[in-house]
């Protein structure tokens, strides 16, 4: 069974983004991106189905400019066999991505396809259900768990009101949740490996897609600063700033 893993590159979590000057999107010049933490979730977890015998190959593929050739050798020193990268200088939106994930399958003709639920730049939420409709395949999302065997995945799906176990038919798309598994620690020796390892590059004209975004960004903006709390002498003064300032009682 073939595992195919969309990864993307984003700018690091632990990086505090910062608005441009012009308002027309985040600054990421010289600052350290990195592969989206859902994405590392499905990979980590599609190198397990592979390590239990489950699975027998597992391709990584990312969507973007030419740097996410970086994320794409993570993804090989991860445990990734081989990788894909769709080069595009265009801003690609989450229907554009499905669209060409949706090209890379016919291609590659996976059984299963495991992405994160979202990406931590758009925290869009849409590219694995925009696959799974266009592809008309079964789909799982914000898994907490999955067990493939049979023909069919179990999922168990974190939502607000507990945890839902379903089964879907294979080929499917699954999304991962947080508390899926944790990821491993990418090794020296592995990343050695990695470079050695395949990594074929595609267009998207070749994949007869077109890219074109569809929504336009009008602004964007940092939130409102919050303003500096104060020190009440009494329960009394508290009720009367609640009262009387903030107007909520």
């Amino acid at each position: 069974m073939k595992v195919l893993v969309p990864v993307k590159r984003v700018v690091d979590y632990n990086v505090k983004v910062r608005v441009k000057a012009d308002g027309t999107g985040v600054e990421t010049a010289n600052v350290k991106m990195s592969m989206n933490p859902f994405d590392e979730i499905a990979l980590e977890e599609a190198i397990r189905l592979r390590e239990a015998g489950v699975a027998s190959e597992v391709v990584a593929v990312s969507c973007g400019v030419q740097a996410c050739q970086e994320t794409l050798r993570t993804a090989l020193a991860i445990g990734a066999d081989r990788a894909i990268l769709v080069e595009s200088d265009a801003e690609l939106q989450p229907l554009a991505v499905a669209k060409l994930l949706k090209a890379v399958c016919a291609k590659e003709s996976p059984q299963l396809v495991i992405l994160g639920k979202q990406a931590i730049d758009d925290d869009a939420n849409q590219t694995g259900q925009m696959l799974a409709a266009l592809l008309g395949w079964p789909q799982a999302t914000f898994a907490s768990k999955v067990k493939v065997g049979d023909g069919r995945a179990q999922v168990t799906r974190e939502v607000d009101g507990g945890l839902d176990t379903i089964s879907v038919r294979l080929p499917a798309v699954i999304t991962t949740d947080l508390r899926l598994n944790e990821p491993r620690y990418v090794t020296l020796p592995n990343i050695m490996k990695a470079k050695k390892k395949p990594l074929e590059t595609l267009k998207p004209d070749a994949l007869g897609v077109d890219v074109a975004p569809r929504l336009r960004t009008l602004k964007v903006t940092e939130p409102p600063k919050r303003q500096a709390g104060v020190k009440v002498p009494d329960a009394k003064a508290l009720v009367d700033k609640l009262r009387n300032e903030a107007k909520v009682i």
